[in-house]
């Protein structure tokens, strides 16, 4: 099954849930996995099932960057927020270093993440 990793920085989360929410239904046939307080915040809007792994700050966005590197995710939408990031959020480097080390699809803004959701349901 195809696996999708969901993260936001704070003041991307409302269009996260709403991105999640317009794509519901692709989203449904995924296995999906999320850092803590947004896969929360997806559950509640939704109704995805969603893997949470430890919030951010906790080190979620590293659980995350893990599964890539044993090849067990197919893509990754993070978006972040590149004017007002906070210090306790997640760091997009070491993602980003490890998703094209190992030829993972990384969006990082809406439009992105509408072709990676697009070009997984064409697998």
């Amino acid at each position: 099954m195809t696996r999708v990793a969901l993260i936001a920085h704070d003041e991307k989360k409302a269009d996260l849930i709403e991105f999640a929410q317009n794509h519901e239904p692709q989203l449904r046939e995924y296995d999906l996995i999320a850092t803590g307080t947004t896969g929360k915040r997806l559950m509640e809007a939704t109704d995805l099932e969603i893997e949470r792994k430890e919030s951010g700050p906790l080190g979620g966005d590293l659980m995350i960057g893990s599964e890539v590197a044993q090849d067990l995710l197919d893509g990754i939408v993070f978006l972040r927020d590149p004017l007002r990031a906070q210090p306790h959020e997640p760091d997009i480097s070491a993602l980003l270093r490890i998703c094209d080390v190992h030829d993972t699809a990384l969006a990082t803004n809406l439009a992105s993440a509408e072709f990676l959701i697009e070009g997984l349901a064409e697998r």
